[in-house]
């Protein structure tokens, strides 16, 4: 059973278990709110510095000089304040396109990679802050025409304010180049996998497994425990992730052992079992139901099979008749293979994490072996039977994987071979045809 960090008297070091990073890069408005607050302090200083370096400055100066630089920095800031807005409607406009066609080409489980994306959160709160700044910037000028009184010269203000449109105008450009990019399904897909990857090293589970070897123990389910069991008060959704060090610090106060019940991803409504409660006192219902985030969708914070999810769904639009593209499922099928080869040694189950005592605190089933390979072929092999370029990929797939994986381990993955042979049997019937359906090849069919 994969532990989150070493031997007792060791404090954990939980590096993505607090939720809150993850839900406020999954919230859009966060970035936007802070830049546009930093524009309106930025638009109080550069003004400051004005008055006070350039003041005393101006005042030796031709009166007709500061009168006509006023007039054109106000000119410019004026231009760039009205261009800003039209700017960030084509920034908008852009992304709300990028998010239809994503949504309809690859999966709309894959909007969630636009939504999280720095650099277009970047691009959008630069802009939108530009916007800001300018505005303020043009409320603090100085109209006076009285040559004999001597006037700030927004010279730091104007300096800044063309950088900023520099500045958004850079990134807008590596916006649209990333836009380009998630607009390709190769990306999407490696993107999505490299979020698989680092939830399991978030969570350690490619640590050494305490307990029985990799494959020598059943695996599956956390077993029933007794104790009194703890019913959902909140509202009814998908359980996103829940905040581990929040359950851990509650179960130390009542020294007790929380066995959580739904794995990340499930839906839970309310009176669902949340936790079973094995020792000690047990907490109230309300303190383990704030624990939880419950929302409408799923994310890749705490839940490494909702990136075999969004592999997979791919994988079948794209064998649908609508679409019947098996070369974006054959790319698919290649990273499910690539995070299959990474999780055959890895026992799976369960996790416990630890209080800084070193004692068990809060026990997690995750997804069993036989459940994520389940996961991974079932659909698809059902949807490509009919196509040879994708039985084939499998085929190659499943081989390889029997290959390395531990002998304990190897029947979900015969089974898998023995449906593909039995699912093309059904789709082909020619024999010459059926048996190169079934000769493995990485590339499908080149």
């Amino acid at each position: 059973m994969s532990e989150q960090h070493g031997g007792k008297g060791r404090r954990p070091r939980y590096r993505a278990l607090s939720p809150l990073r993850e839900h406020l890069r999954e919230a859009f408005w966060f970035a936007p709110l802070l830049t546009c607050l930093g524009a309106v302090l930025l638009a109080g200083l550069t003004d400051l510095l004005d008055r006070e370096i350039f003041a005393e400055a101006a005042a030796e100066q031709a009166a007709d000089t500061l009168l006509s630089f006023g007039s054109a920095a106000k000119s410019v800031v004026s231009t760039v304040s009205s261009a800003m807005l039209t700017f960030i409607g084509v920034v908008f406009s852009i992304s709300l396109v990028s998010l239809q066609m994503a949504a309809s080409q690859f999966s709309p489980r894959v909007l969630r990679l636009y939504v999280r994306s720095r650099l277009i959160k970047a691009t959008f709160a630069t802009c939108l802050a530009t916007f800001v700044y300018t505005l303020l910037v043009q409320l603090g000028y100085d109209d006076t025409t009285d040559p004999a009184r001597a006037v700030s010269v927004p010279i730091v203000s104007t300096v800044v304010a063309l950088a900023l449109v520099m500045l958004s105008l850079a990134l807008f450009v590596l916006y649209v180049q990333a836009t380009l990019r998630l607009l390709r399904v190769p990306h999407v897909i490696d993107r999505v996998t490299g979020e698989s990857l680092r939830v399991l090293q978030d969570y350690r589970w490619l640590a050494p497994a305490a307990g029985p070897a990799p494959g020598g123990a059943a695996e599956g389910p956390t077993p029933l425990h007794e104790g009194p069991t703890l019913l959902h008060e909140g509202r009814g959704g998908v359980l996103r992730d829940v905040n581990i060090r929040r359950l851990i610090r509650v179960a130390r106060r009542h020294g007790t052992v929380l066995h959580q019940v739904p794995r990340i991803g499930d839906f839970i409504a309310p009176g669902t079992p949340t936790v079973v409660v094995v020792g000690g006192t047990p907490p109230r219902p309300r303190r383990i139901t704030t624990a939880l985030n419950v929302g409408v969708d799923r994310t890749m914070h705490q839940d490494l099979s909702f990136g075999f999810r969004q592999l997979v769904d791919i994988a079948i639009r794209a064998l649908s008749p609508a679409v019947n593209d098996p070369t974006t499922a054959v790319q698919a099928v290649d990273r499910i293979h690539q995070l299959l080869a990474v999780l055959a040694p890895v026992h799976l189950g369960e996790l416990r994490h630890r209080d800084r005592d070193g004692a068990v605190r809060l026990v997690q089933p995750v997804p069993g072996w036989e459940a994520t390979v389940d996961l991974a072929f079932t659909e698809i092999r059902g949807c490509g039977a009919g196509q040879p370029q994708v039985t084939r990929r499998l085929a190659a797939a499943l081989d390889d994987l029997l290959r390395i994986t531990p002998e304990p381990r190897r029947a979900p993955l015969l089974l898998q071979r023995a449906l593909l042979e039995r699912a093309v049997a059904e789709a082909v019937r020619d024999a010459d045809n059926r048996a190169f359906a079934l000769t493995p090849d990485r590339q499908g069919i080149g």
